[in-house]
């Protein structure tokens, strides 16, 4: 994992497939103070309390023979949703020059489906990516855990 240097004013998104926290470092590299200023989360229950119907079947040609359809993964769909959201909020901040530069902090699989949806402006203002989870943590302790990252 790169070095990563909390400079004055740098972003830092936490998230996962249910909730993302956008903090802004307040402070500087050697007494960073991120604070959180936007918090967005999405319910997501588990795939067996989204999906109502059997899974699906189709025929095997001319025998009676039936095979059954895999079921959806509402929750993973649910999480690649939020991932898009997540990717469209930073374009429209990176697009209006809310940040310059930006520190991801997420599980892996968020990390990729973010990574598919940013857009060039977003990417190029991404200093470090660290897959982690840590929506539920404390901010100091993200502070803590980024420094020492």
């Amino acid at each position: 994992m790169p070095h990563i240097k909390l400079e004055h004013k740098i972003w830092v998104l936490v998230a996962d497939g249910e909730k993302a926290l956008f903090l802004k470092n307040e402070g500087d590299t050697k007494h960073p103070n991120l604070t959180v200023f936007r918090e967005m989360q999405e319910e997501n229950p588990p795939t067996r309390e989204q999906g109502s119907d059997r899974p699906g079947r189709f025929n095997d040609g001319p025998s009676i023979h039936r095979s059954a359809v895999a079921d959806t993964d509402w929750h993973r769909v649910a999480k690649d949703r939020f991932a898009d959201e997540i990717a469209q909020r930073l374009y429209k901040f990176a697009h209006r020059g809310d940040f310059e530069k930006i520190i991801l902090v997420a599980p892996p699989a968020v990390l990729g489906e973010m990574r598919k949806q940013f857009h060039k402006e977003v990417s190029d203002r991404v200093m470090a990516e660290v897959p982690k989870t840590l929506t539920n943590h404390p901010v100091p302790e993200i502070e803590k855990l980024l420094i020492t990252a």
